[in-house]
């Protein structure tokens, strides 16, 4: 587990899972490990972004990095969750992929979805397997999953949980969606990405690529909100967001970690619009090599600018509605007050002529 500011130095004591949890997929196990991880760091205030490296229990040796925000139930986490790993799986060499998403809504207004679902698993229950009927009555989302994974012919015409989701949720959803469509990633709607709701809320995804071989689509990387399981394990409410990449692992050789000192930019937003363009902003300093703090997870500009100060970082990134509209970033001395408005094609030329972005190596004491 790697902290990030937010991040308690203590690990904190968080409640055991008293009421049994009913897991739909075979990767909500560990998820429930991680998020007892996650969440044993959190601090009672703010947000923590966070990743851990978890080994794979199966045959196959296999590793998968995990990616974890915590702390805002704001779209923008799954949005940084989403960019993140499409420029991991990019950096990889893999070119061709797709991204599926979904929404299931909150546990309270996917009630209706579960109990059609009920409905429709009843009128088709002969062509059931024996082993599963029981359980179509007891969990008919869980039995659905089972039945998606099979390949069941009646899965195609099971109701889709899109179609139930509330007003405010669907608005939730599409900022998700806008998100993604202003950074530039495409993606599909998938009415058949589903998990347990004990575990999982809202938005699920998976990456897949194309087998070369089989013309398959092998899922690479999955995740979701998973506020849920995040408020059972925390016994309070928390919002919880996260991914995990997966890898097959060949030979014994271990990468050797870079160590980095801190970024010397802090990157703040003033505005929906302006935390929308972001992403794209993060992504041209990414393809520059130029690392930065970011606030993408605070609604405030005054929250910011407190991180900014804590962080120390002498110059400060600003982007606000005028900005996103003209195109452009400001960029400011902290030490001076001075600024400059900067056109984003040539703020990473600006940025390098003027030494800003350097990598910052504490002192040796």
């Amino acid at each position: 587990m790697t902290r990030k500011p937010g991040m308690s130095a203590r690990p904190k004591k968080i409640l055991k899972s008293d009421p049994e949890i009913a897991y739909a997929r075979r990767d909500e196990r560990a998820l429930a490990s991680s998020a007892r991880k996650c969440l044993s760091y959190v601090r009672d205030t703010g947000t923590l972004l966070a990743w851990r490296v978890a080994h794979g229990t199966t045959g196959i040796p296999s590793a998968s990095l995990e990616l974890h925000v915590m702390g805002t139930g704001s779209a923008i986490a799954e949005a940084i969750l989403l960019v993140v790993a499409h420029a991991i799986i990019e950096e990889t060499g893999l070119k061709e992929r797709s991204l599926s998403i979904n929404n299931i809504g909150s546990y309270e207004s996917s009630n209706r979805f579960v109990r059609d679902v009920g409905l429709y698993l009843r009128k088709h229950i002969e062509s059931i397997s024996p082993t599963l009927r029981p359980k179509a009555v007891e969990d008919p989302l869980g039995t659905l999953v089972q039945l998606i994974e099979r390949g069941h012919p009646a899965t195609p015409r099971a109701p889709q949980p899109m179609e139930y989701l509330t007003e405010e949720e669907r608005q939730r959803f599409w900022e998700l969606l806008e998100y993604l469509e202003v950074f530039g990633l495409q993606y599909e709607l998938n009415a058949h990405i589903l998990g347990s709701r004990d575990c999982w809320a809202h938005s699920l995804f998976e990456i897949s690529v194309v087998d070369e071989e089989s013309s398959a689509h092998i899922t690479i990387a999955s995740g979701g909100r998973y506020d849920p399981l995040a408020t059972r394990f925390a016994g309070r409410p928390i919002s919880a967001a996260m991914i995990s990449i997966t890898s097959e692992v060949r030979g014994s050789s271990r990468v050797k970690r870079e160590t980095h000192g801190a970024p010397t930019i802090y990157f703040a937003h003033l505005g929906p619009e302006a935390r929308r363009r972001s992403l794209g902003v993060m992504e041209i300093l990414r393809h520059a090599e130029i690392p930065v703090y970011q606030g993408l997870c605070y609604d405030r500009m005054g929250e910011q600018m407190t991180q900014a100060r804590e962080l120390a970082t002498p110059h400060i990134l600003i982007m606000g509605y005028k900005e996103a509209m003209e195109g452009t970033v400001v960029v400011r001395e902290v030490m001076t007050n001075s600024q400059d408005a900067v056109p984003l094609p040539d703020l990473t030329a600006y940025l390098k002529r003027h030494h800003i972005g350097a990598w910052q190596i504490p002192e040796k004491v």
